[in-house]
């Protein structure tokens, strides 16, 4: 089979065009270098491996040889993985999203020889793509100054929807701008079935851990009720896996029920801690299930044998997109019997003909996908049963579907390892585990964060962006070093091993040195010392994945609450004067970096546990705090079995807490200046609930 000069790359989603009959290049001098002597435009083609319309795409196009041929005679075509590579990425999705307003995968775009774009858009049926392109030499031939000036004016575009214009206000956030956020916010919320009153339907679980958190904060039930329908209807729908637990990219329906298939890492990892953090504040044994259930997914499928997390599944299997996931009403009789398929069919609504809409032709097939519109404690007084009873035999039915489904052609597994997303998954595994009292997620939160220090980073400290089949490579980016670093924050919290609060700090040290925008405050995406690209990108947007510099500036304020060192304050303070204007105009474009904002307002509390390690009395404090919704805080526990504790190192004023009357004790604390210590939950609920109060 022939092969074009991808073979040879380490990315999954390159490896998926090796053997194009395009002559793609990897991302690099060598094909710009190519491009200038051969006075070619080049094509950039950016996608990622479990992306269904970069598959529908290659098929009908990159395969095609009278595609393939225009595409090699007049241009120099490079794929790139968005996930290996988000900094190119960020710079021609905006380029697209200024000629169209509308961006998305596959990001296909035109550009001089000198990478600049003149060109572009996302997935093109066949004839389209080819008459575009053939448009697009001609002038280039003809007229070839049109082309040229028309990039110029593009790329000043691009420079100036990245320049952060220095800010000489300081940022500021109140309950009032955040009832003025959720008052605009309601307008696209759809109060009936949850999530954004629109579809698709993305999870987007910042947005709801935002509204958790406000909610909290303003004691606003609209906000908090807004937040208990969506995870109820996203739990109910076929967006979450019914057999096998995880949850799908989106819903491509109103209702969450006929999901677009793929499995990502970071919307799984984001789902967990919002149902972790909801748990916390609602206590809804379902959230516990959720949960769980995709955790146990996660371990399941997504684990490597060094504990380290893979990227994606796909949403296609045998060239089908969602084959794996849907039933056809034979299929659960073959397994069940009919009896129990007419039972699950009823509970899981199951309709004649199917309710699975294909995406690609918005046509019915005659597979469902299995979901629920109401709590299975209504349906079992539909089928006459008792809650336990029903439980109990749809855990039976499950377990038989699962077996059953693994028989199947499973979905293709990017298998990459990235730093950033591992990070996210990190952060799940801690507070999922520490919230279900669960060691074995724990441990695996554990063995993520000790893989990602000891192969995803160089012999100086510094973050390389992804390792696949023993190959680290790539220079992190900022988004690594931000989601790492919370990951570390959130395992030492949750377990208090020494060593992962002092990778955090080193981390983010480097973050500092090597990111910084030091004229107009915040960070970079690339470092100080990166590939020189069109623009220096700055991300503040949080999206499906929030920006590193939000997640940075959450992480520089919990370690200026640990530490009292000023310089992290400082340099969150420099993000919220660097991006205020952008939070003024599109607050809800920046729900992470408002959450960040109001914990810097305050109040946030630094709370130490003193007692000894593995104490009965100690734990049951200690699960006092990891059952509550605390979100503007940072947890220490200074075991009192040291005279000096590594941790007072890095935070000096935990030597001042003791037991007390030799019982273990909290002090619940305000920069560094602590209440009087308890003792009991009961005056621990107190002193928490005066603490936060504003």
């Amino acid at each position: 089979m022939p092969t074009n000069a991808l073979a040879d790359e380490t990315s999954p989603y390159l490896l998926q065009h090796a053997h194009n009959p395009v002559n793609w290049m990897p991302w690099g001098e060598e094909a710009f270098a190519r491009a200038k002597s051969e006075n070619k435009l080049m094509i950039i083609s950016i996608g990622y491996s479990s992306c269904h319309w970069c598959h529908v795409m290659e098929r009908e196009t990159f395969e095609d040889s009278a595609a393939a041929a225009l595409m090699n005679e007049h241009f120099i075509s490079v794929k790139v993985d968005r996930e290996e590579r988000p900094d190119v990425d960020q710079i021609y999705m905006t380029a697209v999203q200024l000629m169209t307003r509308q961006g998305g995968w596959p990001l296909n775009v035109v550009s001089l020889p000198d990478g600049r774009p003149v060109w572009g858009g996302t997935y093109f049926p066949r004839e389209n793509w080819m008459n575009a392109l053939q448009s697009i030499y001609e002038i280039y031939r003809d007229e070839p100054e049109k082309v040229l000036e028309y990039a110029r004016q593009l790329h000043e575009g691009i420079v100036q929807s990245e320049l952060v214009n220095i800010n000489p206000n300081p940022a500021s956030f109140s309950q009032e701008e955040a009832q003025a956020i959720f008052i605009n916010w309601q307008r696209s919320l759809d109060t009936m079935k949850g999530g954004a009153d629109r579809a698709p339907k993305f999870p987007m679980p910042n947005n709801y851990l935002f509204l958790l958190h406000f909610g909290q904060q303003d004691d606003n039930s609209l906000a908090l009720d807004q937040v208990r329908l969506t995870l109820k209807r996203m739990a109910y729908g076929g967006i979450y896996d019914q057999v096998g637990g995880g949850f799908a990219r989106y819903s491509t329906d109103t209702d969450w029920k006929v999901p677009h298939f793929e499995k990502m890492l970071y919307d799984n990892a984001q789902l967990i801690t919002l149902y972790s953090q909801a748990y916390r504040k609602f206590k809804d044994p379902m959230y516990a299930r959720i949960i769980g259930e995709t955790l146990n997914w996660v371990e399941r499928e997504m684990t490597g044998e060094s504990g380290e997390f893979y990227s994606a599944l796909d949403a296609d299997s045998e060239g089908e997109e969602g084959k794996f996931y849907v039933w056809e009403r034979s299929e659960i009789e073959e397994v069940l019997g009919k009896e129990d398929a007419e039972f699950y069919a009823r509970v899981y609504n199951f309709e004649k003909g199917g309710n699975f809409l294909d995406e690609a032709t918005h046509q019915k097939t005659n597979a469902n996908v299995p979901h629920l519109r109401k709590p299975t404690t209504q349906v079992a007084e539909d089928e006459e049963l008792t809650p336990e009873e029903m439980l109990a035999r749809l855990e039976k039915i499950r377990a038989k579907l699962f077996k059953s489904r693994k028989t199947r052609i499973h979905p293709q597994k990017d298998d990459k390892i990235l730093t950033d997303w591992n990070g996210l998954m990190i952060s799940a595994f801690a507070k999922g585990g520490r919230m279900l009292e669960q060691t074995e997620y724990l441990n695996a939160a554990t063995k993520a964060a000790d893989y990602c220090l000891e192969t995803l980073r160089r012999q100086d400290g510094r973050l390389l962006k992804r390792s696949r089949l023993g190959n680290a490579g790539l220079p992190g980016h900022l988004e690594d070093y931000a989601f790492l670093v919370q990951g570390l924050l959130d395992l030492h919290e949750a377990t208090f091993q020494h060593r992962h609060l002092t990778a955090a700090i080193d981390l983010t040290n480097l973050t500092i040195k090597h990111f910084t925008d030091n004229e107009a405050g915040g960070f970079f995406l690339t470092a100080d010392d990166g590939e020189k690209l069109l623009v220096r990108a700055k991300e503040i947007y949080d999206g499906a994945i929030p920006s590193g510099n939000s997640v940075m500036a959450l992480n520089l304020l919990r370690l200026a609450r640990i530490t009292g060192n000023e310089k992290y304050d400082d340099a969150a303070e420099g993000t919220f004067h660097a991006f205020a204007g952008f939070a003024t105009k599109s607050p809800s474009g920046c729900n992470v970096l408002m959450t960040a904002l109001d914990f810097a307002m305050g109040p946030s509390l630094e709370i130490v546990v003193a007692g000894k390690r593995g104490d009965a009395e100690t734990e049951k404090l200690l699960k006092k705090i990891n059952s509550s919704f605390l979100p503007n805080k940072v947890l220490l526990f200074r075991p009192t079995e040291e005279e000096k504790p590594e941790l007072a190192q890095i935070a000096p004023f935990v030597l001042n807490q003791g037991l007390v009357k030799g019982k273990p004790a909290v002090y619940v604390c305000k920069n560094q200046a602590c209440e009087l210590p308890v003792t009991n939950v009961e005056d621990l609920e107190k002193t928490l609930a005066k603490a936060l109060a504003k």
